[in-house]
């Protein structure tokens, strides 16, 4: 069997996969973790390389042992039941995890994070930079990934660079958590609607239990980056209550916080291109994870709360 070492060998920001399985059992054989596939005449095992692993969905029709369990512990993979296409989590209302447990993970981003989470002030001032590096994680990857502008997303189309600008003024001028969050909302609408025409589906609605390729792809698209949004925070022992704009109503809040950070850079204009394009799931998904990989999304999750917690950039 290896060595815990060698099972962390490789940096969570770092690595590059994300498992969605179904109608399979997943298993510990040979000091490897297995999922097994039952065919008509013989059965197949794949194997899922826990090293180079994030996040592991379990959807429909799926089973765990507690050996396979105890490995993807001890390589600290994130492990989540879900429904069909990867949504939704079964959790009642909130975001929750199987997290690996581990009494060695950092303790100074967390103290960090606490010196200014009970300041409302201070709160509002993390979450406006959040804003403010969405936008601009936006503006960059619409800017060099030539695969978007082949499918009509520029950022100096005239209405959308208009509405970031405004969009960027706002965040500076609010004076609350609730005046961020509206306006968060309304320039979210102004994405789908963009992201919509750029794609030919103009009369696109935006509603979570809809069964359309767009609303799916987007519902799939985003619990993938919930993923990694929850990876980033446990490896940085950063509980999810602690959250600087959506912890009003749900205990995993600051997952929302940290995914928002690559939604609309990635998930929304892939989900609209994929629903254009009539993708499986299985290939939407491959798609994205490729995205996420290109454009160092985890990367970026990472630097952007450690900044926060470490308060790198405040004045």
């Amino acid at each position: 069997m290896e060595a815990l070492s060698d099972l962390k060998a490789i940096l969570h920001s770092k690595r590059a996969n994300i498992y969605y399985l179904e109608k399979c059992r997943v298993m510990q054989k040979d000091g490897r973790v297995l999922y097994l596939t039952e065919a008509k005449d013989e059965n197949y095992y794949w194997n899922i390389p826990i090293a180079n692993t994030t996040v592991i969905l379990l959807g429909t029709g799926t089973s765990i042992t507690q050996a396979a369990m105890r490995m993807l512990a001890s390589a600290g993979v994130l492990v989540g039941f879900c429904g069909g296409g990867g949504t939704p989590l079964f959790s009642g209302s909130e975001i929750e995890w199987l997290t690996p447990q581990s009494e060695y993970r950092p303790t100074d981003y967390v103290q960090g994070w606490l010196t200014f989470w009970f300041d409302e002030q201070k709160r509002l001032v993390v979450a406006k930079s959040f804003q403010h590096a969405r936008l601009d994680y936006l503006q960059k990857i619409w800017q060099k990934d030539r695969d978007l502008k082949a499918e009509n997303f520029y950022t100096d189309d005239h209405s959308l660079s208009e509405s970031l600008k405004t969009h960027r003024n706002q965040i500076d001028t609010a004076n609350k958590v609730g005046d961020l969050l509206q306006r968060e909302a309304l320039l979210t609408k102004q994405l789908y609607r963009y992201a919509a025409q750029s794609t030919g589906q103009g009369g696109f609605t935006r509603d979570h239990q809809a069964t359309d390729l767009a609303n799916g792809f987007l519902n799939h698209g985003n619990y993938l980056a919930y993923g990694l949004a929850a990876t980033t925070l446990w490896v940085l022992g950063i509980p999810h209550g602690f959250a600087v704009m959506h912890g009003k109503t749900r205990r995993g809040a600051l997952v929302f916080d940290v995914a928002d950070l690559i939604k609309d850079a990635i998930v929304l204009p892939w989900a609209f291109i994929s629903a254009k394009e009539k993708m499986g799931e299985q290939d939407f998904r491959q798609q994205l994870l490729q995205k996420f990989t290109e454009h160092k999304a985890l990367d970026f999750m990472f630097e952007q709360v450690k900044q926060q917690a470490l308060q790198e950039n405040q004045p």
